[in-house]
């Protein structure tokens, strides 16, 4: 039983061989040089990307007897001895996280360290510690001894209390690049002669979604198997699929092919290809043509225009495609809108989602072959019910989808309880110069084509011409919130509509007035604070794509 895993074998012994994360590496090697050593750092980032690692290097340097360029030296005394090093205290806040386990560190730490510098304390999931855990920990960092030093991990730096982070230095873990991870497997592989195609190097790469310790541990599991591991490998055992495969699943989009375009997802669901990861692929196609569009290189494909809307949608659906019983079909209806020359003809299905879901119904098309000549576009799934979408990720999230459903209809009730035309004229202008100085470039290609259409002096209801983009807006609702009322000092709330369902707002306006109903305001809904569910980047993703620094060719 000598064989050690990959990722453990080739765990980072010091700062050199710490990937994808060079920004940190530098400021923390600055640290032990200039002996600026804090009292407690926390680590934060995506599952795999070094955090933990980092942190043991960060504590074998400190105590390094001679330490180099690049941390430890790896041969003193302290460092040969690491492992066993009684001064370095590991603690997983998963399963250790009661106020019992803080409070004998709170005993412990007065104690000098029996063979080292300093006493590190590394807490790993630290956001896993119940209230009371954290509030004792709280005491400890207030005024910790000279001697100790605390380094805090986690994969959701959201759940650990202001408190806490204002006592300690923050580094922000991002996920490794692909071209990062490949460099880092040619090295392992080559030490360890593994054979491997560069397309299934990529590929592994590409869906261990940025973490160093999921790529190695695809490439361990792929050389057990077998002899030289190829493309078709990794797609067979980890769901995946080739760049090829989507290239031909675009093509046949624009070939008008609907006959193979249906047997291919058919395929893709009879692999079980991860959904998640072929609607990241698409949205990279996209990218891929968009460039091809500004370049002019007499394109035939897709407008930009149409290209947007597809990323658009696709991100849109991201959101709820897990809770679709048949996410393929989700992902087909969604992009068979872009197929020319089909008549489309629309039903609704209740059997797509669960019945004991709240969320948007599933609108399954029936393509008619015998009337090509026609050519009926539907709408795209995202916005097909724009009261009841699945739940929403955003930066505030409310805890059930009806809640949701219940804060559209309460804003836009309030709004009407006080509009104004001079409160629409003036947030229109405060709008327009709130976008023309928006230099989040991803928030402002979700907000250049809103319109604000109604608004009383405190809420306004936005509607955006590219359909299915009200969801995404939405989901950045807190954030646009925030940015806009810092600007103008003003407390406004907004909510984002289809034109459609705008339209059905304005009709029931009306024909309230004329009953004479009277508008009252109505309180809304407690906001309850949540993990944000982060369905791998994707809407980043389609946000990415159209940032017109990244689209424009010089």
């Amino acid at each position: 039983m000598d064989y050690k895993v990959l990722y453990r074998k080739y765990r980072p012994d010091n700062f050199s061989s710490i990937v994808g994360q060079d920004y940190m590496v530098s400021i923390l090697k600055n640290a032990i040089k200039n002996d600026k050593i804090s009292h407690a750092y926390i680590f934060s980032g995506p599952r795999g990307t070094g955090k933990t690692s980092t942190a043991k290097v960060f504590a074998k340097a400190i105590n390094c007897l001679n330490p180099t360029e690049e941390g430890p030296c790896n041969e003193c005394e302290s460092c040969l001895h690491f492992k066993e090093n009684a001064d370095i205290i590991e603690i997983d806040a998963a399963s250790n996280n009661g106020v019992d386990e803080i409070r004998e560190i709170i005993n412990n730490i007065k104690l000098a360290p029996a063979y080292s510098k300093y006493k590190v304390y590394i807490i790993d999931e630290v956001h896993m510690l119940s209230t009371s855990a954290f509030n004792a920990l709280l005491l400890t960092l207030e005024e910790p001894p000279k001697h100790v030093v605390f380094i805090l991990a986690t994969t959701n730096i959201e759940a650990v209390p202001i408190t806490i982070l204002s006592r300690c230095q923050r580094f922000d873990f991002h996920r490794i690049s692909i071209a990062d991870i490949i460099k880092r497997l040619k090295y392992v592989i080559s030490n360890e002669n593994i054979a491997i195609d560069d397309d299934a190097l990529e590929e592994i790469a590409y869906i261990s979604d940025g973490g160093m310790r999921d790529a190695l541990s695809i490439l361990d599991q792929l050389s057990s198997t077998t002899e030289k591991i190829t493309i078709n490998d990794v797609i067979e055992h980890f769901g995946s699929v080739s760049k090829k495969q989507i290239n031909d699943l675009f093509n046949l989009i624009l070939e008008n092919d609907v006959d193979n375009f249906d047997n291919m997802m058919k395929k893709f669901k009879e692999l079980a290809i991860d959904y998640k990861v072929l609607i990241k692929k698409m949205l990279e196609k996209i990218e891929e043509e968009a460039i091809k569009v500004k370049k002019n290189y007499n394109y035939q494909g897709l407008s930009y225009d149409k290209l947007k809307e597809m990323a658009f949608n696709l991100a849109d659906i991201s959101n709820y495609v897990n809770m679709s019983i048949d996410p393929y079909l989700l992902i087909e209806i969604t992009l068979l809108k872009y197929f020319p020359g089909r008549e489309v003809k629309e039903k609704l299905v209740d059997e797509s989602i669960p019945n004991d879901q709240n969320t948007t119904k599933i609108i399954s098309r029936e393509i008619i072959k015998e009337n090509p000549e026609k050519i009926k576009t539907p709408a795209p799934v995202a916005a097909t019910n724009e009261e009841t979408p699945a739940k929403i990720i955003s930066r505030e999230i409310i805890s059930q989808p009806e809640t949701y459903t219940e804060l559209i209809k309460i804003r836009v009730n309030n709004c009407f309880v006080n509009a104004k035309k001079e409160y629409l004229q003036n947030l229109k202008e405060m709008w327009k110069k709130f976008v023309d100085n928006l230099s989040d470039k991803s928030l402002l290609n979700l907000l250049i084509d809103c319109n604000v259409v109604t608004a009383s002096d405190k809420v306004g209801v936005l509607t955006n011409i590219i359909d299915g983009t009200s969801n995404l807006i939405n989901n950045r609702l807190k954030e646009v919130q925030d940015l806009f009322n810092k600007e103008f000092n003003t407390e406004y709330k907004f909510i984002a509509l289809t034109e459609g369902k705008w339209n059905e707002e304005k009709q029931e306006y009306i024909k309230n007035l004329h009953n004479k109903h009277e508008y009252r305001y109505i309180e809304e809904p407690k906001i309850v604070k949540e993990e944000e569910n982060d369905i791998d980047n994707i809407e980043k993703i389609a946000y990415d794509i159209f940032d017109k620094e990244k689209i424009e060719i010089e």
